[in-house]
């Protein structure tokens, strides 16, 4: 093939490679007073990077031998990430301001677009290598950006257990992917899946495609490999924490989709087990352990994993329809958790001090209507309440699953649902039926505002024109897999 097409396939990579590069420079010799200007070349670049991936970069193929692949199915992941990039870029000037009485400095965009980075060589992969370049990328990034509030006790300590267990996590992976290499003699996708084909597989294959999946299950923060979740959120800056609920965790589903599906779909009656088990884990320890927390970013960490059991119930289907589920899920979960976290951030005290306890909710239908029944929309949407379209997410992949044969790992998901949904109304009623808490100081910015405006509209029934070009590009991008 042509160096020059190939270049063009992953020209969104590079565009946001010499982006990050340039924009460090000027942070650099800028200093603070670039702050404004990075925070906008970022989002030029991001906006830059989508536009590239009109091209060759979501048609093209495979390219450098197979170590990277340009399909659809990496460009509708891209799409959420660079959308997600974008609003956690957005939304951080306001929030440092007012937390930190520092302005934001010039570092934080480029962080998020060096990750950015990561997370498209992820999605893109062709190789185990290739993944796992991609994979420590976007993990070297997270640790710094997890602990970006230096004099911020809370944070300091986010970043220093996200790096501890995500370090332990990537030896794992790493010696799973060892593993598979050692047994198969390839680190390709394709050659691995000739590898898990034969009649007898060796005790060799499997037990790296346990390690694989259970160091891809600690970046989706899939239950066991959950624990980091609740304390690094917490502890992160909220646009940090938002950040690290939406694009990341695209990512991560989305590359362990690609693995599941090309390099270890041979084998799936050995990995549907393993998923099997990691989702209604998720489901359940996500929805039990939300019930007693007090802390709404702490709940909301148990609702993202939560979440990714759901979404993974599309991928133990193993069918080009709960593929397709599960981007539909991602990308609807996307715009509930941004809106989720946008509400949090006008959280604030009379010293514009963060709020984080969900009693201080109480009754703030009558002191901030607005903002409550934006925050309704999206709880119930999180819960699965028709008309919204969160209910259509689960739809999506609780049919994927019955489809596949999976009727009672279906119903029990649906049951187990049912849990999750006990929190979420929580804060709805916390909201509506309590003695109002003091009201919360400051208003939303026009940014905020308006962000908060479009997600809930779109989670809202004013979103079902969307769903069906959604179904149609999600079918069309998980087809790319098969």
């Amino acid at each position: 093939m042509d160096y020059s097409l190939q270049l063009l396939m992953t020209l969104p990579e590079l565009v946001l490679a010499v982006g990050s590069i340039v924009l460090m420079l000027v942070a650099a010799w800028g200093g603070h007073q670039s702050t404004k200007l990075v925070s906008w070349a970022a989002i030029a670049v991001l906006i830059g990077a989508g536009i590239a991936l009109a091209g060759p970069a979501s048609s093209g193929g495979d390219a450098f031998d197979g170590l990277y692949r340009a399909d659809m199915f990496a460009a509708f992941s891209k799409v959420l990430i660079y959308v997600a990039a974008a609003v956690s870029i957005l939304i951080a000037p306001r929030f440092f301001q007012r937390t930190s009485g520092d302005d934001l400095r010039p570092e934080y965009p480029v962080l998020i677009l060096l990750s950015t980075a990561g997370m498209g060589m992820m999605v893109s992969a062709g190789d185990m290598l290739t993944l796992y370049v991609g994979l420590e990328l976007l993990s070297l990034s997270s640790y710094v950006l997890a602990s970006f509030m230096r004099r911020d006790a809370r944070s300091a300590e986010a970043g220093l257990k996200y790096f501890v267990l995500g370090a332990l996590a990537s030896g794992i992976l790493l010696y799973g992917i060892s593993l598979v290499y050692g047994f198969s003699g390839t680190t390709l996708f394709d050659g691995i899946a000739s590898a898990y084909t034969g009649g007898e597989r060796s005790m060799g294959l499997l037990f790296g495609l346990v390690f694989v999946f259970a160091g891809l299950a600690f970046k989706m923060s899939a239950v066991p490999f959950h624990m980091w979740t609740p304390d690094v959120y917490e502890g992160a800056p909220t646009p940090v924490t938002a950040f690290f609920a939406s694009a990341p965790k695209v990512a991560a589903v989305a590359l362990a989709v690609r693995v599941a599906i090309e390099a270890m779909g041979p084998a799936l009656h050995d990995w549907r087990q393993i998923v099997i088990f990691a989702s209604l884990a998720s489901i359940i320890l996500g929805a039990v352990a939300a019930i007693g927390q007090t802390n709404v970013k702490r709940l909301l960490a148990y609702s993202s994993i939560n979440n990714v059991g759901f979404a993974l119930i599309g991928l133990a289907a193993g069918t080009a329809e709960g593929v397709a589920g599960v981007l539909t899920y991602l990308a609807i979960y996307v715009v509930m958790t941004i809106g989720s976290f946008l509400v949090v951030l006008q959280m604030r005290g009379p010293d514009g001090e963060p709020i984080e306890d969900i009693a201080s909710l109480a009754g703030m239908s009558r002191t901030r209507p607005g903002l409550a029944a934006a925050l309704a929309i999206f709880m119930f949407s999180l819960a699965g309440i028709p008309p919204l379209l969160g209910f259509f997410a689960k739809l999506a992949v609780f049919m994927a699953a019955v489809q596949a044969g999976l009727i009672v790992f279906a119903v029990v998901g649906a049951a187990a649902s049912a849990i999750g949904a006990y929190y979420y109304l929580r804060i709805v009623k916390t909201m509506y039926f309590d003695e109002p808490a003091p009201a919360f100081h400051g208003k939303p910015g026009m940014v905020e505002g308006g962000l908060i405006a479009l997600t809930a509209a779109v989670i809202s029934p004013l979103g079902w024109p969307l769903l069906l070009p959604l179904g149609a590009w999600t079918m069309l991008a998980a087809k790319a897999l098969f």
